[in-house]
């Protein structure tokens, strides 16, 4: 009887690690997408250039360079960057850089690594996404070099922005739906599919992440870099997030340097706060944008 009961828990702890390798394994197995081969369809309204931006010298990242598309609006009237969420690609963003631009705003969409059409073996949680921006940017200095420059980035998207490791000296920043830490992400992940339990396998799942990627997970954590940012800063989370709560969202506005602003929208989630809020999603960010990218250049 005591042999079957150590078999039974010999399988069920088996079962647990096998069951956290797959997690990890989804979560940051690559998620590439054909992206470039819908720049036909999409010109057929909202004409884009493709871009392959070659990565900065030093970089961690052994890809072939972050793939774009590039939209140039009114000369002088500034350029915004947008970088998507986890397991997506820059389709994402098409919906804001599309309002963006019909305000006369220049738009770079980029994939960030292992997303979209930009290689990359594993999804690093903003460590090597966090090179990209910093490529993608350099790519927009050296070839606009009168506009100011703004991000937008969501959920992953904030994360590599925050995370960059060298200063991106950015004129204005939005993050959407940003975690403060790599443990709080996971564990609010494991909670909402695994129940009140799940985050037990936390530690097991952040060891096997962290063993994966060679990265400790305080190198994932925005709330120690946010204050970093020497830059305006609007911060979106949604009343109804449960990947990012909203003492979280305060927990990063406060260790956010000024200026900077906060919108919690009430009953927002996780993704895409744009489809959800609309009209005044359009409305928030534009006045925060043209506040610091339009009438400093009067």
């Amino acid at each position: 009887m005591r042999r079957w009961i150590l078999i039974g828990v010999s399988a069920c702890v088996a079962a647990i690690i096998l069951g956290a390798i797959g997690v990890g394994e989804l979560l940051s197995g690559a998620a590439p997408t054909a992206v470039d081969s819908l720049s036909g369809p999409v010109s057929s309204d909202f004409p884009v250039e493709s871009v392959q931006i070659p990565l900065n010298a030093g970089s961690r990242d052994t890809g072939s360079g972050v793939h774009g598309w590039l939209r140039r609006g009114a000369h002088g009237g500034g350029m915004i960057l947008l970088v998507h969420s986890i397991r997506s690609n820059r389709v994402e963003m098409l919906s804001r850089a599309k309002f963006l631009n019909a305000r006369g705003y220049s738009v770079l969409l980029i994939d960030l690594q292992a997303h979209g059409e930009t290689p990359g073996e594993r999804i690093t949680f903003g460590a090597l996404e966090s090179e990209n921006v910093e490529a993608a940017v350099a790519f927009l200095r050296e070839n606009f070099p009168s506009e100011r420059i703004a991000a937008i980035g969501v959920s992953l998207g904030a994360a590599a922005i925050v995370l960059a490791s060298h200063p991106l000296r950015l004129d204005a920043v939005v993050l959407e739906s940003l975690h403060p830490t790599i443990e709080e992400a996971v564990e609010n992940r494991l909670r909402l599919h695994l129940g009140e339990l799940g985050p037990a396998l936390s530690p097991l799942l952040l060891w096997q992440l962290t063993f994966r990627l060679n990265i400790s997970p305080e190198a994932l954590n925005p709330i120690t870099r946010i204050g970093d940012l020497d830059t305006p800063l609007l911060l979106i989370s949604g009343t109804d997030d449960r990947h990012t709560t909203v003492a979280e969202t305060r927990r990063l506005f406060e260790a956010a340097r000024q200026p900077k602003e906060m919108w919690i929208v009430p009953g927002g989630g996780h993704f895409n706060m744009h489809a959800y809020a609309g009209r005044e999603y359009e409305d928030r960010i534009l006045d925060f944008l043209d506040s610091y990218i339009r009438e400093r250049k009067k």
